[in-house]
């Protein structure tokens, strides 16, 4: 039986970069998945209109009749739309079709870039850990991603435009910063999409070390067949294929992402 420890306050880690294609939902379903090994409860949040991470852990968003969207816009709980997936600790807010509309809806709307953190306020209680997949774009949806977070991760792939458009990422972070959340912090850069038999990968790689000297986590993501195929099949790549290089380097990712979470706690 698992023994479910509610922590005082969810850490909110929203994955986050405007170029798609680099990662941002196999790094959510995977790291959550992997702190869901590691005993935390763990929901994933489904912010990204495209339902990749929806159907990516399992659950049929064409059948869902309400989601994030609703939960957004304050017709329904967040709690009431979470659901559950094969591994017992983790859950995951579904995303839904409707989701598409949500940027010109918020445009007109008060305290537009909160209304995912207003959602979260009341299951904040509930989870060890909050994961956001956010849109491939820096749009009002993304935005919201941001400021309901403690933190932002940053999947990075290890391809030559990899790095183009991080600095304009890092600006907007930088803005919420200093206009509306003082205290979000970057927790990190993960490289993902690594091809160790190529010099751009180790290119790309250094590249990462000079933007984030202290905030580039050492697991890096290999690119794998396996990491592909797990989605298809509903399943995180600990269910799909645990003895991979994939999952492999994806508990070490969870790993770091937890040992942070220790530093946290000693230097408070």
């Amino acid at each position: 039986m698992v023994a479910y420890c509610y922590s005082l306050m969810a850490r909110i880690i929203s994955v986050v970069n405007q170029k798609g294609g680099v990662g941002k939902t196999t790094t959510a379903i995977n790291l959550g998945a992997y702190l869901a090994e590691a005993g935390k409860f763990v929901l994933i949040v489904d912010l990204d209109p495209q339902a990749n991470a929806t159907s990516g852990i399992g659950v049929d968003h064409q059948t869902l009749e309400q989601g994030v969207y609703e939960a957004i816009l304050g017709n329904v709980r967040m709690r009431d739309i979470v659901q559950p997936t094969a591994h017992e600790t983790l859950r995951i807010a579904p995303a839904t079709p409707a989701l598409a509309g949500l940027n010109v809806e918020l445009v007109s709307m008060d305290r537009r870039e909160y209304k995912l953190h207003d959602a979260l306020l009341e299951i904040r209680h509930d989870y060890d850990y909050i994961l956001i997949d956010c849109p491939p774009t820096l749009g009002m949806i993304t935005l919201n991603g941001i400021v309901a977070a403690d933190e932002i991760l940053i999947p990075v792939q290890a391809e030559y435009y990899a790095l183009e458009g991080l600095g304009q990422l890092l600006e907007t972070v930088n803005l919420v910063r200093d206009r509306i959340k003082p205290e979000i912090e970057v927790l990190g850069a993960v490289l993902t999409m690594y091809d160790s038999r190529t010099k751009l990968s180790d290119d790309v790689l250094q590249e990462l070390y000079k933007h984030f000297p202290q905030n580039i986590f050492r697991s890096v993501i290999p690119r794998s067949v396996r990491l592909a195929e797990a989605p298809s099949f509903g399943r995180s790549i600990v269910m799909f294929d645990g003895s991979s290089k994939g999952a492999k380097a994806y508990e070490r990712l969870a790993r770091e992402v937890l040992d942070t979470e220790l530093d946290r706690v000693a230097a408070v």
